[in-house]
């Protein structure tokens, strides 16, 4: 079997018997990135030598019977995330070159784990978009590892994208509205969005405040396991970080469901969703059933305005968070300008993309004089309805079970010119950002074509155990977990 082929728990297992080493371990991942990179196009920067000394530190570690938790494994980051030593861009021109001076809390604890973190992937602009395609660096659009010419799903494309072409054995990513769970669906790899205030955002350079989540991307749900055992905790740095403690979340995975509710929201399969869709998630829910949980129908009726309730509170936010993006502090500056308000405005022109120039407008109008009780204030009330459908839903079940999105990938460019169409294809995600809780895709079967199809796990508030186990019985049942796409 080759390296980088390994799961993140069988590389773990093998570098603790000293069967291989972690050098060869990520010569291996790398070589592979020399072979793929040119199909995939997953990466916005690459860094061999870092990661390199990484892994010959990290054998030192094990050699003398130390190191993390995560010793040695080779990882990617999303180019949301700060990094001290690497470039962070959030896929933008506006932020092209630039160099943190601090790492993302969850960077510091990757570190702190003795992983080696090989470098940054690709993501739409400040992580607006669902097909990765908005991204600032027109060569670095990821394609889907399992079909040529189809979109990796978005925003955190570069990271569903590195693990399911085995350019790394895990990755981070960021979630606002989908975009752990979308790519993970398209890309067939498990992805999380922890609840809210579980991993800490301190250093998550911010889209939507109330919304964005980090968490993992992993080639199988034991891997993600570990991997939020690494991320998981309070941060005193992070104002929105919960005091509580984290289990191990690796002693979640057991077979069985007995005793567990698993709720069908009727509304999840109503009409747009593709038959193959359905018919996989189905599958998936029978697995459940087999697995001994207690399947129960359940409605959340406020579903219908979660797309236009997030598009008002999302870009709102946004419009707040990318002011500090003006060419003074840090990143591009337009040096032609002829006054300061001229260096605002051209720098901002120059420097942000299409979709992020829609999102501000959006977002600051909708916050203006005059529109502010119509527009925010309106979609506040109703995620108030939304949190409440959530709460009521689960006072039935212990866990949702769901499509991740409506149809699997679709072709690059095919959806460009209809915002509307791509905004939609969230609308299976989107509500657990704004209810806060946690949600998981898990691959459950393939397409005619060929091309991964996700089911989606949600569960209460701090409850990503019961996700996980759900998600370890149908990964046990699907069939799906060894297979790789033909790269």
């Amino acid at each position: 079997m080759d390296l980088y082929n390994l799961t993140l728990q069988q590389a773990k297992d093998k570098l603790a018997a000293r069967e291989i080493t972690s050098v060869a371990l990520t010569e291996s991942i790398l070589n592979r990135i020399d072979q793929v990179e040119g199909k995939v196009k997953a990466y916005l920067s690459l860094h061999k030598d870092q990661a390199l000394a990484a892994a010959e530190e990290a054998d030192k570690k094990l050699q003398a019977g130390q190191g993390g938790m995560l010793c040695g494994l080779p990882l990617s980051i999303k180019d949301v995330l700060c990094t001290s030593t690497m470039p962070t861009t959030c896929g933008s021109k506006i932020l092209e070159g630039f160099v943190p001076p601090y790492d993302a809390t969850v960077v510091e604890k990757l570190k702190a784990a003795d992983s080696v973190l090989l470098g940054k992937v690709s993501m739409d602009e400040f992580a607006m978009g669902s097909t990765n395609e908005n991204c600032a660096y027109k060569d670095n659009v990821p394609e889907n590892p399992w079909k040529a010419g189809y979109v990796a799903g978005g925003s955190s494309g570069g990271s569903a994208v590195s693990v399911a072409a085995s350019e790394c054995l895990g990755s981070l990513g960021s979630d606002t509205g989908g975009s752990i769970r979308q790519p993970a669906s398209l890309c067939g790899v498990v992805g999380m969005k922890p609840t809210y205030g579980r991993v800490s955002r301190y250093g998550l350079i911010a889209f939507a405040s109330s919304l964005d989540q980090v968490g993992p991307l992993t080639k199988d749900v034991a891997d993600c396991a570990l991997m939020m055992n690494a991320i998981a905790g309070h941060d005193p740095r992070d104002s929105t970080s919960i005091k509580q403690e984290v289990p191990d979340y690796t002693a979640a995975l057991q077979d069985g469901m007995q005793g567990v509710r698993v709720g069908i929201p009727e509304e999840y399969f109503g009409e747009g969703l593709d038959p193959e869709v359905e018919k996989s998630v189905r599958s998936g829910i029978d697995m459940l059933k087999e697995a001994g949980a207690e399947i129960v129908e359940i409605s959340l009726p406020h579903t219908q305005y979660c797309v236009a309730v997030y598009y008002m509170i999302a870009p709102a936010e946004a419009s707040s968070n990318l002011a500090r993006f003006d060419g003074v502090r840090y990143g591009k500056r337009d040096l032609d300008a002829d006054s300061l308000i001229d260096m605002y405005k051209q720098t901002r022109s120059q420097g942000f993309g299409d979709e992020v120039k829609r999102r501000i407008l959006i977002g600051t109008y909708a916050l203006s004089a005059g529109y502010y009780d119509a527009y925010y204030k309106k979609a506040s009330q109703v995620r108030t309805l939304i949190k409440d459908d959530f709460a009521k839903a689960f006072s039935q079940c212990d866990v949702m079970a769901s499509p991740v999105t409506p149809t699997p990938a679709w072709k690059l460019g095919q959806k460009s010119g209809d915002q509307l169409s791509l905004y939609l294809s969230d609308i299976l995600t989107i509500s657990a950002n704004l209810a806060g809780t946690p949600g998981l895709s898990v691959p459950c079967g393939f397409s005619s074509d060929g091309l991964p199809i996700g089911m989606q796990l949600q569960a209460t508030h701090f409850h990503e155990e019961a996700l996980l186990r759900a998600a370890w019985n149908v990964e046990q049942q699907a069939g799906v977990k060894d297979r790789h796409p033909a790269l």
